[in-house]
C-alpha cells in the first residue's frame, strides 16, 4: 500500500516537472516572438569602409542601433556621415566589413539584395529608376509578387495622391516628373507590404509642389503603419517632424538618437532646445 502511494507521488511529480517545462517553454517562446516583434532591426558594431589610394576609409565606425517594429524612423546628419551608406548596408546593396545586421533576430548580414528584399525588405532609391515599355500596372504587379488585379494597384496609387485612372496605364519613363516617379516608387513599396521600408532622401531631386504631396503621403503612411517599420534618410524639418524617432548620425557613429519631441528642438536650435538637450543628456548619464 505505501509503495503504491510512493509510486503515485511519485509520477505526480514527474508529471508536475514535465508540465513546468511545457509552460516555461512556452513562456519563453512568446517572450522571443515579442522580442523579435519589439526589436525589429539590430545592428551591432557595424564598419564599413573603401580602400582610397593611402590607406582604409572608415564611413561606418562601430554602430549599433536598433529599430524596434511600427516605428517611423528618420536617419539624419550632415552631408558626408555615413547616413545613405547606413541604408545600403541594410538594404544589401554594400556589404559590411564588420559587425552584424539582424532583422527579426535572424542574422542576414551575408544575405545579397534579393534575399534581403526576400526576408522582408524594401528599398527607394535617391533617384528611381525609369521603365521604357513598362506600365504603372506591370511594375505594381511585379512588386506585389502575386496576381495583382486593376482594383487593388488603383488603391496603391490612391494611397500615394495619384489618381489612379490617370497613371495606371502610363509608362514608368520620361514622361512622367520626379515626383510622379516617387510617388509611384513608394505604391510599389506599399504593394510589397514589406517589415522595413527604407528611404533615402526622398526629397531629392524633386520641386516644391511635389515636396508637399511627398509629405502628405509619408502622414499618410506614418498614420496607418502596422506590422512594419520605416526608415527615412533625410535633413528636411517637415520629414523629421513626422518621426517617431531621430537617429543623427555624424562621422560613420551616432551623435543621438530619441524620440522626436527630444532630438528635434536641439537639432533646429529652439528656444526648447536647453531643455531638449539636458533632457537628452540626463538620459545619458541614468
Amino acid at each position: 500500500m505505501y509503495e503504491e502511494e510512493a509510486g503515485k507521488r511519485t509520477d505526480m511529480k514527474k508529471n508536475i516537472v514535465k508540465i513546468g517545462k511545457m509552460v516555461y517553454t512556452s513562456m519563453c517562446g512568446c517572450l522571443s516572438k515579442r522580442y523579435r516583434r519589439r526589436h525589429m532591426l539590430t545592428l551591432e558594431n557595424l564598419s564599413f569602409g573603401v580602400q582610397d589610394e593611402k590607406s582604409q576609409k572608415e564611413i561606418i565606425r562601430n554602430l549599433n542601433l536598433t529599430i524596434e517594429s511600427n516605428k517611423f524612423v528618420v536617419v539624419t546628419g550632415p552631408n558626408g556621415g555615413g547616413k545613405s551608406t547606413l541604408a545600403k548596408l541594410i538594404a544589401g546593396i554594400e556589404k559590411p566589413t564588420g559587425g552584424r545586421i539582424l532583422l527579426d533576430g535572424a542574422d542576414i548580414t551575408e544575405k545579397n539584395i534579393t534575399e534581403r528584399a526576400q526576408s522582408g525588405i524594401s528599398y527607394a532609391f535617391q533617384q528611381p529608376v525609369r521603365f521604357k515599355g513598362i506600365e504603372v500596372f506591370d511594375l505594381l504587379r511585379l512588386a506585389s509578387g502575386k496576381e495583382l488585379n486593376i482594383t487593388d494597384a488603383c488603391q496603391y496609387l490612391s494611397e500615394v495622391g495619384l489618381c489612379a485612372k490617370d497613371y495606371i496605364k502610363r509608362e514608368v519613363n520620361d514622361s512622367l516628373s520626379g515626383g510622379e516617379l516617387k510617388r509611384i516608387e513608394i505604391a510599389t513599396v506599399l504593394a510589397r507590404g514589406t517589415k522595413l521600408s527604407i528611404f533615402d532622401e526622398p526629397e531629392a531631386g524633386i520641386d516644391l509642389w511635389s515636396f508637399q504631396n511627398l509629405i502628405a503621403v509619408f502622414e499618410r503612411m506614418r498614420h496607418n503603419i502596422k506590422n512594419g517599420s520605416i526608415l527615412i534618410i533625410s535633413h528636411q524639418e517637415r520629414i523629421l517632424d513626422i518621426a517617431d524617432e531621430i537617429v543623427v548620425i555624424a562621422n560613420g557613429q551616432i551623435s543621438m538618437q530619441g524620440p522626436k519631441d527630444d532630438i528635434l528642438p536641439h537639432l533646429l536650435g529652439t528656444a526648447s532646445a536647453v531643455d531638449a538637450c539636458t533632457k537628452f543628456y540626463n538620459k545619458e548619464e541614468a
